[in-house]
């Protein structure tokens, strides 16, 4: 890299799981990001993007739009958020932000996964999958494809004659027009494992919350690690990094509902993937099957 000449940087960051230690997260998030941005400062960067996440936004249903309350409500969130706040204020970084809803597609071995995954489970178990809460509760989507196009797009746009503002901070999120919800991965899940699914409801959901959601969870995952660990050695496959794993964040009532919009507006983007369909996540599944870490039915 050669000073005053340096393409855009994208940063992500190391650390994406949300069950660490306080310690990981100052470490692999908070700092190493910091350090990066002084860097890209440093180097005279064109446009320096930062990969934040949609969990930043305070949970109350409404679609969230950039400027929205934030509210984190996992502790990656809460240092994501901790990292935006200060890159925003920093001297010379020429900043893009993107904040993504639940990302999916080949590769993702998050997001919507850990939900395919107990699709499977209850298939092999031959029962009924449900999950708590109910059908209406957002958890909005976006496909990898389009993250990744959104990367570029907005570095591109940042140093064109498009952009009115360089060199000001600027936050765009990424949705598609899908508007996901509980239900609407649950349609997918069914079309793809022929199983019946369900909901617990808000009652029954409460009143586990208010108990005791740890042991909530812990019971939750003992149901699917077990099933997904015989399924796994059935069909000879030694180790696999995919897990149905869910943190208890995840179980709570947080709704992700994000508008994707702006970005669009602004930089004339479009996304390829603007509904959630059976055959993006039966892609996710034969990517999986094609590397040997998913049993091939």
């Amino acid at each position: 890299m050669r000073d005053g000449n340096i393409e855009p940087l994208v940063y992500r960051g190391s650390e994406d799981k949300t069950k660490r230690t306080t310690h990981i997260y100052e470490d692999r998030i908070y700092k190493l990001s910091i350090n990066c941005a002084k860097e890209a400062v440093k180097k005279n960067a064109k446009v320096f993007v930062q990969l934040s996440t949609g969990d930043i936004y305070e949970s109350n249903g409404a679609a969230s739009k950039e400027d929205s309350k934030t509210k984190p409500w996992n502790v990656l969130a809460k240092y994501k958020l901790k990292v935006d706040e200060e890159l925003q204020n920093m001297p010379g970084l020429n900043l893009v932000i993107l904040r993504p809803a639940v990302v999916y597609g080949i590769g993702a071995m998050g997001g919507l996964t850990p939900r395919l995954i107990c699709g499977r489970v209850y298939q092999h178990l031959k029962k009924k999958m449900e999950f708590l809460w109910t059908e209406d509760l957002r958890i909005n989507t976006v496909h990898v494809q389009d993250v990744v196009r959104a990367v570029w797009n907005t570095a591109n746009w940042y140093v064109s004659s498009d952009n009115p503002n360089q060199g000001v901070p600027v936050i765009f999120n990424l949705a598609d027009e899908n508007d996901t919800n509980q239900e609407a991965v649950n349609t997918h899940i069914r079309s793809i494992f022929n199983i019946e699914t369900g909901f617990k409801g808000s009652t029954f959901s409460t009143i586990a919350a208010t108990l005791d959601m740890k042991e909530v969870t812990d019971e939750t995952n003992d149901m699917h690690l077990a099933p997904w660990s015989d399924l796994l050695k059935a069909h000879q496959i030694k180790a696999s990094p995919l897990t149905p794993y869910l943190d208890k964040e995840l179980l709570c009532n947080n709704a992700l509902s994000l508008d994707g919009t702006k970005i669009c507006v602004t930089t004339g983007f479009k996304y390829d993937h603007p509904k959630l369909t059976t055959e993006s996540l039966r892609e996710v599944i034969t990517d999986f099957q094609e590397m040997g870490i998913w049993p091939k039915d």
